[in-house]
Order: C-alpha cells, then sequence, then structure tokens
C-alpha cells in the first residue's frame, strides 16, 4: 500500500482492515489490533511461540491487560513510572480474557511484554487506536527494517506514513536502531531477558 496520512493509518489500525508501521525510540513497529495477532505472524513468518508486545500510549492503557491477582500492580507502577515512556518492555501476567486470540500463544507463564515508548508518532497513533500488537518489522530471523523506503519495499501491503510527516510531528523515522530491553517479574523479582538499548537497575 502506498504512504498514507495519520489518520488514514489510525482508520486502518482501528478498523483491522490493515496492519501498519510506524516508528519507534528503537526500531519502527509492524502494529496490529490485538484480534489481529494470526495476520502479524503471516506477515513476519515468525513462529507462534515467539511473543508480541503490546504497547500502549501510556501506562493506564495496559493496566486492564495484566492479572494482578497477587497484588503486585503497585510495584510494576513504579517500575513503569521509572522507564516510561522509553525502552524497556516490562512481562507481567496477562489477564488472558483482553487477549483472546492470543491466548494459544501467551505460553505457559500466561504473561505478555507491556511498553510505552518515547516517540511521539506512535504515542499519537496508539492514543487514537488504543494498545496495538507490536514488533520489528522483518522476516523472522532477518535484521529489523529502520527506514520507511526499505519497509514499503519489503512490505508493500502495510499502511505507513511519508518521512515528512513523521518529521512535521518532531521525531526521526530512524529510532535507536537497538531493540528494547526486556525484563520479567516473577517470584523473586524482575529478571532481565534481554539487555537493550537501555540499562534496568530495578
Amino acid at each position: 500500500m502506498p504512504q498514507v496520512t495519520l489518520s488514514a493509518l489510525i482508520a486502518g489500525l482501528r478498523t483491522g482492515t490493515a496492519l501498519a508501521s510506524f516508528p519507534t525510540d528503537t526500531v519502527p513497529a509492524l502494529a496490529a489490533r490485538p484480534d489481529r495477532a494470526p495476520a502479524v505472524y503471516a506477515t513476519k513468518q515468525r513462529d507462534f511461540q515467539k511473543p508480541l508486545i503490546l504497547m500502549g500510549a501510556q501506562p493506564a492503557d495496559l493496566w486492564p491487560y495484566v492479572d494482578d491477582r497477587a497484588g503486585d500492580l503497585g510495584q510494576w507502577q513504579v517500575i513503569a513510572q521509572d522507564y516510561w515512556p522509553g525502552a524497556l518492555t516490562i512481562v507481567l501476567p496477562a489477564q488472558s480474557d483482553r487477549l483472546p486470540p492470543m491466548n494459544d500463544i501467551l505460553g505457559p507463564t500466561r504473561s505478555i511484554g507491556l511498553r510505552v515508548p518515547a516517540c511521539e508518532v506512535a504515542k499519537a497513533i496508539l492514543a487514537q487506536t488504543g494498545p496495538l500488537l507490536t514488533t520489528s518489522v522483518n522476516r523472522s530471523g532477518q535484521p529489523p527494517l529502520r527506514t520507511i523506503a526499505d519497509i514499503n519495499r519489503e512490505f508493500p501491503e502495510l499502511l505507513t506514513l511519508s518521512p515528512d510527516e513523521v518529521a512535521a510531528m518532531g521525531d526521526s523515522e530512524v529510532g535507536s536502531g537497538e531493540p528494547s530491553t526486556v525484563v520479567r517479574w516473577g517470584p523473586t523479582g524482575w529478571e532481565l531477558l534481554r539487555q537493550g538499548a537501555i540499562q534496568f537497575l530495578g
């Protein structure tokens, strides 16, 4: 699909009629409504056992998707306040009935990775669409694509913004190029799963 306006990209995501890519603070996101998870995996040719990240415009948009029966929400919110928006993904127990298409891929721990990006374009989109399932834009096993031109060439079916529109919103189409750091909450506290763009001090 050709590059589209911000409103058209948001409309495609909200209606679920399209997948889209937009810049973030790390690498560009391939994004879809949560109920379009199978389409994301098919587009990337990705193993269903590899997780996606649920991205939101603000922490309050993401907490309804987590299971706080153990009463740990306060500790999670402290980390969110310290690191979000930013390049930290936190993996928490999932409220799986909020993500029915993902029930088979939440894994035995029934968890979901959450992130709020430090990118105005991404947050503007997410504020209008609600939380989206995201991953990097690449075929499975290949390095993430970083420019809109490369994404348009390799994934012509994705909705994207134009570089000029991204620049007009005060962002770069190319983020840091590093993936987010990933930590998981467990019985003994936080566990580092992937060292990425930022240092996690807990």
